[in-house]
């Protein structure tokens, strides 16, 4: 983090976002469901393969979160959503965006590719560090209670979900903060 840090100002406040993105299509996932002992619950699956990316970072000191759905993930959408980001970071602040360092982003060249607004600092975690990164928490809590068990019949219905569930966990701010907290993240002044 001190790295990611250097060349700011002591006076520069910093916000923590955890950043990542997601797939969500017609051939989606099962979630875990309670069913009475010796039996097997029944749940829908679908076998067509339309889908979507829902791009998404929350803020968990400040309650707030910033996401988009898009028909591909690539570079293109995510120097969209950084854009979306920077757009909530308070006035005079720095937002660092920890992310899971994907290659396809080009995080690992450190924005060579990606064009990264202002008031943005990216840090890479290392790879495959779930546990590091809230935001997969934040997938795996909107899958279960919002977009599993469902069949679409279109794109469109997989957007709209995606959209239902990403505004039904930003409209609850406790929930939030209670995904997102970690007690690493605090920065010191």
């Amino acid at each position: 983090m001190k790295a990611a840090l250097l060349g700011t100002t002591a006076a520069t406040p910093i916000e923590i976002r955890f950043q990542d993105e997601a797939g969500v299509g017609q051939k989606g996932t099962h979630a875990h469901i309670r069913a009475p002992a010796g039996s097997r619950a029944l749940m829908v699956r679908d076998n067509r393969h339309d889908s979507a990316y829902r791009f998404g970072a929350i803020g968990p000191d400040r309650a707030v979160g910033a996401a988009m759905i898009t028909p591909a993930a690539n570079t293109e959408a995510m120097n969209l959503h950084l854009m979306d980001i920077s757009t909530q970071v308070a006035a005079g602040a720095r937002a660092v965006v920890v992310g899971d360092g994907a290659g396809w982003h080009g995080w690992h060249q450190r924005g060579k590719q990606l064009k990264l607004p202002d008031n943005i600092t990216l840090l890479s975690l290392p790879p495959d560090p779930p546990e590091l990164n809230p935001m997969e928490n934040v997938r795996n809590y909107l899958r279960q209670n919002k977009l599993c068990a469902r069949v679409w019949d279109t794109c469109d219905d997989i957007l709209e979900a995606c959209r239902d569930a990403w505004n039904f966990l930003i409209n609850d701010t406790d929930r939030i903060r209670s995904i997102g907290l970690r007690d690493w993240t605090c920065v010191n002044v």
